[in-house]
């Protein structure tokens, strides 16, 4: 039985993907050669790099003054990469704190210049995102996490403000529309809703670089990566093909507008029958809640394995909630079909039938 595939990441990639992705891993095009084996300089490679640019470029609208790189590190390099390339050390940068990776990006922030935590939602196990809080005007920029995977929150109105905005999307990147404009960087690790883990995507705006007066080793400057067209070293190419592949269905599948759609229909059906259901619970603020990840709890924590249980025996697996929420989480990504979903609402009408 095929299973579907509830994890928050690495997680679901679309089935076309996987099927493309799979023969080229035996044979790449007219080449006679496995994806995994080309050379990044060759010009088959270099094609699939070019396409993946365009198609961020084209799917996003991003404007011509920023550049799109391909890097390897995860997002989590991002937290050091985006302060030691903006932020100056007498700058001052402001971090909104929604959750685990918005935490680590501070700590790492620290690192480089001052930081001014505009505001936090920790006093509630970072179960809603933060409103009404100053920010003020003098920042170098205001970075925030725009979903947050463990906790099942994400952020649906940006803040008021003239500050330029350094974003970590790598949970909801390519499932919205946004207005890149507004952002200095915005940067997303590929294995949640892009492609296959080893590679990141970063978006960054050509004129915040080269302002910082400390000497920036030569892999960790965005330049040297703009110079070199996300090639100074050997890149990841197998997770960059498969972005590809996967930017390509997203084209091919209406596009950003068509996504959205989609997921809001997936997240409002699987949201009512929590809200329905009298054996469960959401745990996010209701107006914070997730299109991505849905965390959610059972009334009755002894009914937790049962439940889990019933999930396997339908195939849906990934579903156990992270350590620091618990209960359960379904990560439904675009690549989750809305069939998918509906099955998992199957099982939980089936449960409370079966524990009334």
């Amino acid at each position: 039985m095929k299973k579907i595939n509830f994890f928050a990441g690495p997680a679901i990639l679309a089935q076309e993907v996987l099927e493309e992705a799979s023969k080229s891993a035996l044979s790449f095009g007219d080449m006679g050669l496995s994806i995994l084996e080309i050379s990044h300089r060759s010009k088959q490679f270099v094609a699939v790099m070019d396409e993946a640019k365009a198609l961020v470029k084209e799917l996003l609208e991003v404007p011509d003054e920023y550049e799109i790189l391909f890097l390897s590190g995860g997002a989590s390099s991002q937290f050091y990469m985006t302060a030691m390339n903006i932020l100056g050390e007498d700058d001052t940068a402001g971090y909104l704190d929604t959750g685990s990776w918005s935490s680590k990006a501070i700590k790492e922030a620290k690192l480089f210049g001052e930081v001014n935590v505009v505001a936090s939602s920790k006093d509630k196990n970072y179960s809603y995102i933060p409103k009404g809080y100053e920010i003020p005007e003098d920042l170098k920029y205001l970075h925030l996490t725009s979903n947050n995977t463990i906790f099942g929150t994400e952020i649906f109105e940006w803040p008021k403000t003239k500050v330029p905005y350094i974003a970590d999307m790598s949970s909801d990147i390519f499932s919205r529309s946004i207005d890149v404009s507004k952002f200095s960087v915005i940067y997303a690790g590929a294995q949640k809703n892009m492609g296959p883990a080893g590679v990141t995507l970063v978006i960054v705006r050509k004129d915040v670089l080269g302002k910082v007066d400390r000497k920036i080793p030569t892999m960790l400057n965005y330049q040297t990566h703009i110079d070199k067209d996300s090639s100074f070293n050997t890149p990841p190419v197998y997770p960059i093909y498969v972005s590809m592949l996967t930017l390509r269905w997203i084209k091919n599948n209406g596009g950003i507008a068509a996504m959205e759609k989609r997921n809001i229909e997936k997240a409002n059906l699987l949201y009512d029958e929590i809200d329905r259901n009298s054996k469960f619970v959401g745990t996010a603020a209701k107006e914070d809640r997730s299109r991505m990840n849905v965390c959610f709890l059972v009334k009755d924590e002894s009914h937790t394995e049962a439940f889990l249980a019933d999930c396997a025996e339908a195939g849906c697996v990934g579903v156990k909630g992270h350590r620091s929420v618990g209960g359960f989480r379904a990560s439904i990504y675009n690549a989750m079909p809305k069939s998918g979903v509906q099955t998992l609402v199957e099982v939980m009408k089936n449960f409370e039938d079966k524990n009334a």
